[in-house]
């Protein structure tokens, strides 16, 4: 294992040994290829520098208290990054492709993957862009897939623990048939700006409104809202929302403790009446909401105690990390052990 200070790890890119790339030329996808730099070489008229043409994934390895590294729902992010390339006109790789490459990344990458009693992980990103020349907007004939990987830190360094965030009004993330339910950078772009100012104004980010009728929540900054009552767990269902991951697991999980899960429209007004709220993704799987501030008509929305993470948000945080760092029995199938 690498002579790492992992206590000091932040949540952001650190460089390690190796990444893996593969090419999509003359209608199929060479072989998995170790490369040691940190920079790619690609045309100038390339389709993702001018149309948008790249979809990424974020993942997961963890080291358990038995030294085995797992991975969490490959299968599920490798299918997740076939449906944004198809619809952006991409080739995606298979997802024995994407597995088989993720598994090099992490394996080459293997003394970067933070002790179990760290709290930490290995962040894996796996990008797909379009590569081939072109001047006209049009699909690529040629594309990469990379992936490479950076150990990161608890997402919460100072304890698991509740936030702020403001309701955006004023900006839209996605259009109501856009692409706001795929995992391309242009969704982060144009969320970008509502993000920074949140956090200008002390927010940890931005809940957005849907963009047709600005009546219903929509994505919570980068990550899906839920909200908890009546022994129910309440997520947002809009074609403008990104299909989280890890918000899929937590539906599951939810209900295999006693939850009834629904997936529906949650009006503006509905939210004095959660119990808890959260948001929840990749990063820190659950990011427990204290408080949603909704600037424009000078309102504030607590839930229970603004400054103590409810009993819900608790459990189901500690239960999910619990299965991914291999602390309880997968009974759902969503483990790979890397061998």
């Amino acid at each position: 294992m690498k002579n790492i200070d992992w206590s000091t790890l932040g949540f952001g890119y650190s460089k390690t040994d190796f990444n893996v790339r593969c090419y999509y030329r003359d209608g199929k996808w060479s072989a998995p290829e170790i490369s040691d730099s940190e920079m790619l070489s690609i045309h100038m008229a390339s389709t993702c520098l001018h149309y948008g043409q790249e979809a990424f994934e974020g993942m997961k390895a963890f080291r358990g208290k038995d030294g085995k590294i797992r991975l969490f729902r490959c299968e599920e992010n490798a299918k997740r990054m076939q449906a944004s390339a198809e619809y952006v006109m991409m080739q995606a790789p298979s997802v024995e492709l994407f597995t088989e490459a993720v598994v090099k990344a992490i394996k080459a990458n293997e003394e970067y993957v933070p002790p179990y009693e760290s709290g930490a992980s290995l962040y894996i990103r796996p990008l797909l862009i379009g590569v081939g020349p072109q001047m006209g907007v049009a699909p690529s004939k040629e594309y990469m897939f990379v992936v490479f990987v950076a150990p990161v830190g608890p997402y919460f360094k100072e304890g698991f623990r509740t936030t702020k965030v403001m309701l955006e009004r004023k900006y839209d993330r996605a259009a109501p048939n856009g692409t706001g339910h795929i995992k391309v950078g242009g969704n982060y772009a144009s969320g970008m700006r509502s993000g920074v100012i949140a956090h200008d104004k002390g927010y940890s980010t931005a809940i957005f409104l849907d963009s047709k009728e600005k009546k219903y929540i929509d994505e919570c900054g980068p990550a899906n809202f839920f909200g908890i009552k009546d022994n129910s767990y309440i997520t947002p269902a809009s074609h403008t929302i990104l299909p989280s991951i890890t918000n899929a697991s937590l539906m599951v999980l939810a209900e295999d403790m006693g939850l009834k899960v629904e997936r529906r429209r949650i009006p503006v007004e509905e939210l004095e009446t959660f119990e808890e709220a959260g948001a929840c993704g990749t990063a820190a799987v659950i990011s427990p909401i204290g408080q949603i501030d909704d600037l424009e008509n000078n309102k504030s929305i607590c839930f229970g105690n603004p400054g103590v993470v409810g009993a819900w948000c608790t459990k189901l945080y500690h239960r999910l990390r619990a299965i991914q760092y291999g602390d309880e029995a997968d009974k759902f199938g969503w483990i790979t052990v890397v061998e």
